[in-house]
């Protein structure tokens, strides 16, 4: 290590006069002047600190490096935890992500802001290691007076800078730091260690993820024999194509590649198909998926076709707001959904903050959008977001926003968020019970202040907004068990909905297949089709644990794949339903009728005395079942023996 007098007397004379000084190696001065020229001044003591919402952001656009980077990390902050150093992870533009090791180098590094949320770039305090192995791209070794602020001078540092193995980007440092007095000359080579394990890391799990890709690929092409496909990862690296694709979307191999790192690798996955549309109308993405992760996307080029009129909606910011939905198109007459309209209609009214709870698929986001057009907000935007449908980082700025240069990689205008977005109308949070507990308190001081800051800004922008949250979980328990926090639990939840499943709704499961089997038939263009009674038998003894959404699936399918286009029969069951229909046992027969043993003369007086109910209600099935004194489920599947299930005025 160079004598650190010298060092020091040549830094003093630098200052004083300028001159580049001799007898210091050529790297170290031209990082001194560099920091000259940047105007960082020798008496800064610490680096800049971001708030906590942009250290969610900037750790949210760094999150594969991340999540990769943290065992490694664990590891060696171990091994420094009796060392008198600690390990510090980076971004690329020199933001610390993670730190580990020594707790009392951790807390002392505090004093000059070497801990999370720090910012190390040689812009913001002078030659260091972290700054000036990201300039110069090498590893770099900075030891007490080399360092170019003099309170920084305490510390000794070795940095060496990560790559991702696919493209060669910069992603960050691995940096060990500790007192200059305690200075290890292995310390390089830790770092650089360290380093290495984190880039095979992400050359491994890069070609997993590239093997899940083009499974995908391989399953989908006979789909699209006629299209040219584009199989790109999640940082808008190439990983296979079609022949004609990339001379489908106009572009030389060199600007594809940055087209497809624009418009994916730098995007959050939710935007990803929208960007490819805008450039490329006759583009569709599929995005794939990977324990709920996007993992990278298909991109399909369409053959050009005849322009169609399109179905005009309205933006706020970069929401789409659909069509109003109101109480009474919420389809159901059994007593559990009667309750949960009328209990709805009366907390639209109140004004409250709303907690709607209910198993998946039972349309709790119907009962939001209906509870918000029957507020005083109907008149403003309805705002969803999915609280565990994105990386936990990412949520900050989906809420909250960000302004112009918040960030490496933010979009140069900004972004409005989602809370901003609601602004007069209804904040809807689906799966508010998986947010992360450290992004609660944000979210409680929004709605205790009314304000929020998008992130890079110290601007508060008061709101007004109604909150309407849903959950398939048991939150009061979740608030016993310390993963949501209480006081949270009681403003989310000033009043609450719970939407009954399906299985306990009666007769509204065959009301609503017959609507969706209308609706399936009407967007295949054909007539609606019979249905057996055996298909209905297995519809009412089935338990449908995915609720509505489940039965629309069901009847979707069932309709786009029968064997006959005018019936649906037992044929055409999926196969869980046909096990629900075998477990089950014979249908039951109306009261007062004997079984088919009896005769089929009494089976021809009931089929003609249910035909004349029917009749002489003027089709209203709920009004025929309640005159016979039978529940409606035991109607439809009599109709449907007697020639296929019929309905008319039944609403």
């Amino acid at each position: 290590m160079a004598n650190q007098r010298a060092i020091r007397l040549a830094w003093e004379a630098f200052l004083v006069d300028g001159r580049l000084p001799t007898g210091v190696a050529t790297h170290l001065a031209a990082s001194w002047q560099r920091s000259k020229i940047l105007g960082v001044g020798a008496e800064r003591t610490v680096a800049p600190l971001a708030t906590e919402p942009e250290i969610f952001r900037r750790r949210a656009a760094s999150a594969e490096f991340l999540a990769v980077a943290r065992p490694a990390i664990a590891r060696s902050g171990v091994l420094l935890s009796d060392a008198e150093s600690m390990v510090v992870l980076t971004d690329a533009g020199g933001f610390i992500l993670e730190t580990a090791g020594d707790r009392h180098v951790i807390e002392d590094g505090r004093r000059n802001h070497l801990e999370t949320g720090g910012r190390w770039d040689e812009t913001a305090i002078g030659t260091n290691a972290i700054g000036t192995a990201l300039a110069a791209s090498v590893p770099t070794v900075i030891h007490a007076a080399e360092h170019f602020c003099q309170d920084v001078q305490r510390w000794s540092c070795a940095a060496t800078p990560l790559h991702h193995p696919v493209d060669g980007t910069l992603l960050g440092v691995v940096d060990i730091s500790g007192p200059a007095a305690s200075f290890n000359p292995q310390s390089l080579a830790l770092a650089t260690a360290v380093g290495r394990e984190i880039e095979e890391s992400l050359g491994h799990r890069a070609k997993i993820e590239q093997v899940i890709l083009l499974r995908r690929y391989v399953s989908k092409r006979s789909i699209w024999l006629s299209n040219d496909i584009v199989v790109l990862d999640r940082r808008g690296a190439l990983v296979h194509a079609t022949d004609a694709a990339q001379r489908g979307f106009e572009a030389s191999p060199a600007v594809f590649a940055e087209t497809a790192r624009r418009l994916v690798g730098r995007a959050d996955p939710s935007e990803w198909e929208e960007n490819w549309r805008r450039r490329f109308p006759q583009a569709s993405v599929e995005i794939v998926r990977q324990d709920d992760v996007a993992v990278g996307c298909l991109v399909v080029l369409h053959p050009k076709r005849d322009p169609v009129p399109k179905v005009a909606t309205l933006r706020m910011g970069a929401t789409v707001i659909d069509p109003e939905i109101r109480f009474e198109q919420i389809v159901g007459d059994s007593t559990a959904i009667h309750v949960a309209r009328q209990r709805a209609r009366k907390l639209a009214a109140s004004g409250l903050p709303v907690l709607i709870e209910g198993e998946t698929g039972v349309g709790k986001e119907l009962f939001a959008r209906a509870i918000k057009e029957a507020s005083p907000m109907a008149g403003g935007p309805f705002v969803p977001m999915n609280c565990g449908g994105m990386a936990r980082e990412l949520i900050a700025s989906e809420l909250f926003g960000y302004v112009k240069g918040a960030f490496t990689g933010a979009d140069e205008k900004g972004r409005i968020g989602k809370i901003e977005q609601a602004d007069g109308g209804v904040l809807c949070l689906d799966e508010i019970g998986e947010m992360a507990p450290d992004l609660q308190s944000y979210l409680l001081r929004v709605l205790e202040d009314h304000v929020v800051y998008r992130i890079g800004s110290h601007e508060a922008r008061p709101v007004r907004i109604r909150l309407v949250s849903m959950t398939n979980r048991d939150l009061s328990a979740e608030v016993e068990a310390g993963r949501f926090r209480r006081d949270l639990f009681h403003r989310v939840a000033a009043a609450r909905l719970r939407i009954p499943p399906l299985r306990e709704r009666g007769d509204d499961l065959l009301l609503l297949a017959d609507r969706f089997l209308a609706a399936a038939a009407k967007r295949l263009d054909r007539a609606t089709p019979c249905v057996d009674a055996a298909v209905l038998a297995a519809f009412t003894a089935y338990r449908w644990p995915g609720n509505v959404r489940e039965l629309r699936n069901v009847v979707d399918a069932m309709v786009a794949l029968s064997l006959s286009d005018d019936r649906l029969t037992a044929a055409d069951l999926p196969p869980e339903l046909l096990t629900a229909r075998d477990s089950a046992g014979p249908v039951v027969s109306l009261p007062g009728t004997a079984s088919s043993a009896q005769g089929a003369d009494l089976k021809a007086a009931e089929r003609s005395a249910i035909l004349a109910q029917v009749d002489a209600c003027g089709g209203n099935l709920t009004l025929a079942a309640r005159r016979l004194g039978i529940a409606r489920s035991t109607l439809y599947v009599r109709l449907a023996e007697y020639g296929g299930l019929r309905t008319t005025g039944d609403t």
